[in-house]
């Protein structure tokens, strides 16, 4: 609108053309006298609202001297300058007026070339029926020369087609290969699913080559999505290797009955692909997703914080910005520190590590190790009186063999035996033990 006003501020209520006519009229009016004859020479109200016209002078008027003919002709063209001007308006205000109604029914219009792009993209899918397998025969599925260029619709039903029989041929086969515990045969499969072998080897074959088509011709979405998130934890090629893992997830489950392009569908699988894998392999110690998360507010808090009061925020600031408990910013912090090898070098020389320079707990005294070491004898030389499994009931119950311990009925099931059947073998072994002497010699330790 601000081009527009100034464009009509701009303009003048006679053009040149009109000028120069008007001028071309009056100084020479033997000619278009005659023609002009019949106009009124009295002033309307169209020529009142504009200022006069100042023409040239004529020849015959060098001297001062004005003809009737030459007065007849100047308001005759006067006239019709000022026609021309206030048709000029109104063409101007009808513009105008079409271009305010063309763009209050601009969104209209795009949800319905939407809806027709839609309709056109379902009609050229339900008249694809040459990928769809009745059991017994496969139709051919023409792949052209692979490009980098987005697919066709009709190409991208075909692909997803072969790829969603891919992946149900693959689940059959899971389902042989628990069944049966071992992988199936070519044959097996075949028969499993109840198509031929030529049959279930053209749907492979068909399925590799759409994935690789796939793949092909949407690497550069993927790439471009998967930039976004480069220095998070993962180099670019791993970035881009799950976005296209999620990229052939998507288009198992694109549906194109629906309408829509297979790169709005597949967009999303690529990204929550990339996002899933930040946060499971970027790290050494795994954190759970609400975790990571929270990790990204705080961190996102704490640049923003320090820029504003120039220095490092606190935890009760950073949790009063993103509005979460102090406890919880603390421990997020605490837990997302990136951890550090013991074997890394602390000098430029590299001649001390730091695992040499940290101190151990106070078991690893020389007088603890040994103090341990005479009571795991001790504590063998007890077992060896009772029976074999007697002593084994003990060692997986206490953890002896260095274990995790188990229960009762972890053991029984472990040696086929009752969960009552184990305590009662447990609560035997430790009377035996109370009535021998070296238990004797195991209370020193427990002084």
């Amino acid at each position: 609108m601000g081009t527009k006003q100034k464009r009509e501020e701009k303009f003048y209520p006679y053009s040149p053309m009109a000028i120069a006519t008007a001028i071309a009229i009056c100084s020479s009016p033997s000619k278009y006298s005659p023609a002009l004859s019949s106009f009124q020479t009295t002033p309307s109200l169209k020529t009142l609202n504009h200022p006069p016209l100042l023409l040239p002078p004529s020849p015959s008027s060098t001297f001062g001297l004005v003809s009737d003919d030459d007065a007849v002709v100047a308001a005759a063209a006067v006239e019709a300058v000022a026609l021309a001007s206030a048709a000029v308006e109104a063409a101007r205000a009808a513009v105008w007026a079409a271009g305010e109604a063309g763009e209050e029914e601009g969104g209209g219009c795009r949800v319905v070339r939407v809806r027709r792009r839609r309709r056109k993209r379902r009609r050229g899918v339900e008249a694809l029926g040459m990928v769809k397998w009745d059991g017994e025969e496969v139709h051919e599925v023409s792949f052209g020369a692979a490009s980098s260029g987005v697919l066709t619709p009709r190409e991208e039903a075909e692909f997803c087609l072969c790829l969603k029989e891919g992946a149900g041929l693959e689940a059959a086969r899971r389902r042989i290969a628990e069944t049966r515990e071992h992988e199936p045969t070519s044959n097996q499969w075949a028969e499993a699913v109840g198509i031929k072998r030529s049959s279930l080897d053209k749907m492979l074959c068909n399925g590799r080559e759409s994935r690789e088509r796939i793949n092909q011709s949407y690497r550069r979405l993927v790439v471009s999505i998967a930039a976004r998130y480069q220095g998070k934890g993962l180099s670019l090629q791993d970035l881009i290797q799950e976005g296209s893992i999620g990229l052939l997830r998507g288009a198992e489950r694109f549906d194109p009955d629906r309408g829509y392009k297979l790169s709005t569908y597949v967009y999303w699988w690529i990204r929550q692909a990339i996002v899933r894998a930040i946060a499971n392999k970027s790290r050494i110690i795994r954190l759970p997703g609400s975790i990571c998360e929270m990790v990204a507010k705080i961190a996102e808090a704490r640049t923003v914080l320090s820029v504003r009061l120039r220095r490092l925020p606190t935890y009760d600031e950073i949790a009063e910005f993103i509005d979460v408990n102090v406890s919880t910013v603390r421990l997020v912090s605490e837990r997302s520190r990136t951890p550090i090898s013991v074997d890394q070098a602390v000098t430029s020389q590299g001649c001390m590590t730091l695992q040499e320079i940290i101190p151990g707990p106070d078991e690893t005294t020389p007088e603890k190790m040994v103090k341990r070491q005479l009571m795991k004898q001790e504590v063998e030389r007890a077992l060896n009186t009772l029976c074999e499994r007697e002593a084994y009931i003990l060692r997986l119950y206490f953890g002896l063999n260095g274990e995790t311990p188990l229960s009762f009925e972890e053991i029984g099931r472990l040696m086929k035996l009752s969960r009552e059947r184990v305590r009662q073998i447990n609560s035997i072994a430790l009377s035996k033990l109370r009535q021998t002497s070296v238990v004797d010699y195991l209370k020193l330790y427990m002084m």
